[in-house]
């Protein structure tokens, strides 16, 4: 398991895929014809991150039963 400085390095890591990942779908769907498969397989990795950094957080901030 890895410890706390490296789920935070692999949180900012998976952050920004997923930033640059949304700029590459808004601009995809700007230009001209749409690959809609490409398109999908950008939306379906996009979905996959977000999952992988809410673990991570989920990870990071434990839940407290009061």
């Amino acid at each position: 398991m890895l410890d706390d400085s490296q789920l935070i390095a692999r949180l900012g890591v998976l952050r920004i895929e997923h930033r640059d990942l949304d700029s590459a779908i808004a601009a995809l769907s700007r230009e001209g014809p749409l690959d809609q498969l490409q398109l999908a397989r950008l939306k379906k990795r996009k979905l996959l991150l977000r999952d992988e950094i809410a673990a991570i957080e989920d990870q990071l901030i434990p839940d407290i039963i009061a």
